[in-house]
């Protein structure tokens, strides 16, 4: 299958490269000079811009950090000679998709709204969660595309339907990492072993995505290294809150997490990685979860 794909960064990469290793033919761009020489290793093509891969190839994936550079991506393809289908596999909320899928319709192109669930290593190993909504007949055509990358969840026809589905995943997910970081600073501050504490909690009813995966690998180690950027988990979180509020529905616990996610910000970074949320409660609490 033919396929554009832009955005080929740290998620990117690694979905590029799976499809190039399934037979895929495909042409990329990125605006990171250093991540289109990566991926050119790995057998992609390189076009000048997104316009020229909208020239190319009736479909055109992204993988991009943020809602505005999603729509700017998507208004500079609409006017390809080709494209018919544009497949968005970044998270942008609701809003957004709705409003870049009728700015595409405009210009005989369907929105594929497809986010993904699973980071770097998900991306890594073609199993991420790939939840997609969108017109029947553009999901079977991108269908073999995706089921490369990850397994595939249709959560159906409406614009901005997948988008919800990720942006709850992704809450209760930065849910679990904050839990989790005042759960571990209580204990360390208490005496206890961060890593028997882990492997407790792991054995019983506490167990968790953060608890299994996270914290063993990028928090007790003091690595800090897991592949996600606290800034993206801060916008997944305001883009679920902005939801929440536009439906009417409660968010008390919702809010308290974006105030987490808020102050890991201010106080490490955006760019740092988003295990870091336990470094503020470390500071006030003077402990560090660490392994010993």
């Amino acid at each position: 299958m033919d396929l554009g794909f832009i955005g080929v960064g740290r998620m990117g990469f690694h979905m590029v490269r799976r499809l190039i290793e399934a037979g895929h033919n495909v042409l990329v761009f990125d605006a990171n000079a250093e991540a289109l020489a990566r991926v050119q290793k790995v057998g992609a093509r390189v076009a000048a811009s997104p316009s020229a891969i909208a020239d190319q190839m009736e479909t055109v994936m992204a993988s991009l950090p943020t809602p505005d550079i999603v729509q700017a991506v998507a208004k500079a393809v609409s006017d390809g000679k080709r494209i018919k289908r544009f497949v968005d596999l970044s998270t942008t909320g609701a809003t957004m998709a709705a409003r870049i899928a009728a700015e595409l319709k405009a210009h005989d192109i369907a929105l594929v709204d497809s986010p993904v669930s699973g980071g770097v290593g998900g991306a890594e190993k073609g199993t991420l969660a790939v939840m997609v909504s969108g017109p029947t007949a553009d999901i079977a055509a991108v269908q073999p595309a995706l089921a490369v990358i990850g397994r595939i969840f249709r959560i159906g026809e409406r614009a901005g339907a997948a988008q919800t589905m990720k942006l709850i995943n992704n809450y209760l997910s930065a849910t679990a990492m904050a839990a989790t970081a005042e759960a571990m600073v209580m204990g360390a501050k208490a005496g206890l072993d961060p890593k028997l504490m882990l492997d407790v909690v792991n054995a019983g009813s506490g167990r968790n995505t953060a608890s299994v995966d996270k914290y063993p690998k990028s928090v007790i180690t003091r690595s800090f290294d897991f592949g996600f950027a606290t800034g993206l988990m801060l916008k997944d979180v305001k883009l679920c809150l902005d939801e929440a509020a536009a439906l009417g529905v409660p968010h008390d616990i919702m809010s308290a997490v974006g105030r987490v996610w808020q102050l890991t910000q201010d106080e490490v970074g955006a760019d740092e990685d988003f295990t870091t949320v336990v470094q503020p409660l470390e500071k006030r609490a003077g402990v560090e979860v660490k392994s010993t």
